[in-house]
């Protein structure tokens, strides 16, 4: 199992910062993960936080950073969660990690009503925590 996991994707906005703290709930102290973005929004959707609430995850403290504070640490995997059929531009981490995809639609850009923009926040939501659990009972 994945020790230290780094959760990237392009702003650290949403995405990212739910899976991060879901490895960090689901791992039960086995799993510290932090997140990351290519191209960090400088802040974090306050439906993210909200997500995670109603859904019982603890949201932690998230700010959208740079994968540049990682630079130079060693992690056990590495997972990007940018959708490249919306045309996002994934980031790429090197290093000896293993790497995974795991392709979010970003509910950032959802648009319409409250009750369709929290319906995007909980599809995101749910695909993630979906994967993760599988990663989990897979290693």
């Amino acid at each position: 199992m994945a020790g230290r996991v780094l959760v990237l994707c392009t702003g650290n906005s949403c995405r990212s910062v739910m899976a991060e703290a879901l490895f960090n709930q689901l791992g039960k102290g086995s799993i510290e993960a932090v997140s990351a973005g290519s191209h960090p929004a400088g802040y974090v959707h306050p439906k993210s936080i909200e997500t995670l609430k109603r859904h019982g995850v603890d949201p932690g403290n998230p700010r959208s950073k740079s994968w540049d504070e990682f630079a130079g640490r060693n992690f056990d995997l590495v997972v990007t969660v940018c959708d490249a059929a919306a045309a996002e531009t994934c980031p790429a981490f090197l290093g000896p990690a293993k790497k995974l995809h795991w392709s979010t639609p970003d509910p950032a850009k959802a648009k319409g009503t409250d009750t369709e923009i929290e319906a995007a926040f909980d599809e995101a939501f749910n695909m993630l925590k979906t994967q993760i659990e599988r990663y989990l009972k897979n290693s």
